[in-house]
């Protein structure tokens, strides 16, 4: 982990209230951690799950849900901001299987995407398929084509896909594993269905943090183990391990 100011390399809203942030970053990653963020001369840190890595280019996708992403997307090409991470244990992707279901709920495909990129690369599972869920528009799908073999989308509105939620498509009978990311409500469901037809399932926790490094507990969550802290102990638990 290292606390550092980089430069933005382009910063841009790619949907309504969606941008993708793009920094020069060398550190090495693992699918699933995060990054805190800060603007200069603000107090508090935000954080941000990596969306991709490409050579030392560290992409970020955010939503504007509050006052500090509000002035992450006002930032421009060439001002600098501050990063430290990365932070958390990511997902753990060392294994063998032959069919993966990534599961994303809005904001949540974003980690999703490294998740694709690193499967495809390290143990390349024979069927790997994407569950995307939005309230209306979409978003970073295409960017997902390269690495997987079914794209399966559903909005609440029925703008795109399946009018509905996302878990009315997924299967979790049809697969080894289900990795996911999305609001809790979302990942609970994932989980109770996960469970039913005895799928392994792994999930991302998203909560307020104020540090990143386990100090504050703020992000704590609750386990079967007691509370943990999201940010030290997470983001990523098995979906078995924790009560929602």
């Amino acid at each position: 982990m290292k606390f550092k100011e980089v430069e933005i390399l382009s910063n841009e809203e790619i949907q309504n209230g969606i941008y993708k942030m793009v920094v020069k970053e060398e550190e090495n990653i693992k699918a699933g951690q995060f990054y805190m963020l800060k603007c200069k001369n603000k107090l508090l840190q935000r954080p941000i799950s990596i969306c991709e890595k490409e050579g030392e280019n560290l992409i970020f996708l955010y939503a504007v849900v509050g006052e500090g992403t509000r002035d992450f997307s006002i930032m421009k090409k060439g001002e600098k901001i501050t990063l430290t991470g990365p932070l958390g244990n990511g997902f753990d992707l060392e294994f063998n299987l032959d069919k993966v279901a990534l599961v994303g709920g809005g904001i949540g495909i974003a980690p999703m995407l490294q998740v694709a990129k690193e499967i495809k690369n390290k143990n390349g599972a024979k069927q790997l398929d994407l569950y995307a869920g939005f309230r209306d528009e979409v978003y970073l799908l295409d960017e997902f084509k390269e690495y997987v073999d079914e794209i399966n989308i559903s909005t609440n509105t029925g703008s795109v896909g399946h009018k509905g939620f996302v878990t009315d498509l997924l299967k979790p009978e049809e697969y080894d594993l289900v990795l996911c990311c999305g609001p809790e409500i979302m990942m609970k469901k994932v989980v109770e269905i996960c469970k039913e037809k005895d799928t392994k399932v792994f999930i991302s926790m998203e909560k307020h943090m104020a540090c990143g490094v386990g100090a504050c507990l703020v992000c704590t969550c609750k386990t079967k183990e007691g509370f943990k802290r999201t940010c030290k102990d997470g983001p990523v638990f098995d979906g078995n391990y924790v009560e929602f």
